[in-house]
């Protein structure tokens, strides 16, 4: 009897034991930056949560991702990858910019010297890009023009993040916390998941369109993607 409750107890023991530690490997994973398991049957990294990033320093790499699409773009001589590209960078300015316009401007008016002319100014570099990034959707990549819409689009949009970068974004890291600059890049991320991914030039450059109307024309702009096997 005695053998007998020894035994269960030394069971119990193991038990906790093996929980114990499948319970550390568990955590020491998830860690490590690794999924216990998938649905590929492989470990895949997790994906950490940005808390500390702010909206300036996305913006501008926003700025270093599609002029090195552009660059990309320069470079190649095949006229299909010339267009998965050219049609990449677009939507990716056209959601950044909103999302600016959305969230970063209004903050800018409220709390940079100057503000609302910095926004004012932005605005119609903004639209500019849009011109040319519609031009650009309508032209053949094979075509000599294409390549001159690009050098275009380059130009402007380099000349606008040098502004941006150079001038607004210090003034506003300035006179807004970073707590609150960190809720704006989470505002901006969330807003660019509904953005429209085409360039609508005529459209109004005002923060109740884009909050009221932009989903919605976002919403056609992915359909509008997909029947036409759009990359973006």
């Amino acid at each position: 009897m005695d053998r007998q409750l020894t035994q269960r107890r030394l069971l119990r023991t193991w038990l906790r034991a093996g929980v114990a530690v499948t319970r550390s490997r568990q955590v020491g994973s998830r860690q490590a930056g690794y999924h216990p398991g998938s649905r590929t049957g492989r470990k895949e990294p997790v994906v950490a949560q940005q808390t500390t990033t702010d909206v300036i320093s996305e913006l501008t790499t926003d700025h270093r991702e599609a002029l090195d699409l552009l660059d990309r773009i320069a470079r190649s001589s095949n006229p299909a990858e010339k267009r998965d590209l050219a049609d990449t960078v677009i939507a990716e300015v056209v959601r950044h910019a909103i999302a600016e316009e959305m969230y970063v401007y209004p903050a800018m008016r409220e709390h940079v010297p100057d503000g609302e002319k910095e926004v004012e100014h932005d605005i119609e570099e903004h639209k500019e890009l849009e011109e040319t990034m519609k031009q650009l959707e309508a032209v053949d990549a094979s075509e000599a023009r294409f390549d001159d819409l690009v050098r275009k689009m380059t130009e402007q949009l380099r000349h606008h993040a040098h502004d941006e970068e150079s001038d607004q974004f210090p003034k506003l890291r300035e006179h807004v916390s970073h707590e609150e600059l960190v809720r704006l890049r989470e505002k901006v991320n969330t807003a660019k998941k509904v953005a429209p991914t085409r360039p609508h030039p005529n459209a109004p450059n005002s923060e109740l369109f884009h909050k009221l109307v932009g989903p919605g024309v976002g919403l056609v702009d992915r359909l509008r993607d997909r029947l036409t096997h759009r990359s973006n």
